[in-house]
């Protein structure tokens, strides 16, 4: 199973705060199933370049490297990348795929998208090398038309959804009917830490199993080694 969207890197943005807490969060993900973690720390156009940010994720990751015991999943690198206008013109972005991928996770403003937005993601998923992902998109349903929707599938823009939709009191059943529609396409934990947000996505693989079968958690997951090796 695969975790496609952590901030499991220590000391580069809002998630682990230290070596130790990264690597008890990978010992975490591994008990709860996971084999593999897409580390996708925050990248943000109007804090930083590219560049730097590519030298602190190495940093990071090197802190990390040594440290994380033989139990603990692989992990893949790559971003969580704020969209702002212009993005599609942004030096570097291809660097902030996700391994060596194709995948662009891409976290979009909480708000209703202009026409200019959709237009320009679109634009953005249509260039060569570029899938892009967009990130946890349960927090944008509720301000999008059911047009805006369809335009960015038509496009070919995959869904990535956080553990919490399938697990939530008044959200699992919209979410478990928005993977079984082919609406949805990864799933990630979105952890931060151990406390407040921590990985629950075994959870989230467990339930979707017990709901759809396993043959379906099974093809979720050939899906996304596809992805991460395409």
């Amino acid at each position: 199973m695969i975790d496609f969207h952590s901030h499991i890197l220590p000391g580069i943005d809002d998630g682990s705060r230290s070596t130790e807490e990264s690597v008890a969060m990978l010992q975490a993900l591994a008990k709860q199933g996971i084999e593999t973690v897409v580390a996708t720390p925050h990248f943000y156009a109007d804090e930083t370049s590219v560049s730097a940010f590519l030298e602190q994720r190495d940093a990071a990751v090197n802190a990390i490297a040594d440290a994380a015991a033989s139990e603990c999943p692989q992990w893949i690198v790559g971003a969580e990348v704020l969209y702002y206008p212009g993005i599609s013109r942004l030096q570097g972005l291809e660097l902030l795929k996700l391994g060596e991928s194709k995948l662009l996770l891409l976290e979009m403003p909480v708000e209703k998208w202009t026409d200019y937005t959709v237009r320009e993601v679109a634009e953005v998923a249509a260039s060569p090398g570029i899938k892009v992902c967009l990130a946890h998109i349960e927090r944008y349903l509720a301000d999008q038309s059911d047009k805006t929707w369809d335009r960015l599938y038509e496009s070919g823009i995959l869904m990535q959804s956080n553990a919490s939709f399938f697990l939530g009191f008044s959200t699992k059943r919209k979410a478990m009917r928005m993977l079984s529609d082919g609406r949805i396409h990864l799933l990630g934990s979105d952890c931060h830490n151990l406390t407040n947000r921590p990985p629950r996505i075994g959870e989230a693989y467990t339930a979707i199993g017990k709901k759809l079968g396993e043959a379906f958690v099974h093809q979720m997951c050939e899906l996304g080694n596809h992805l991460l090796s395409h």
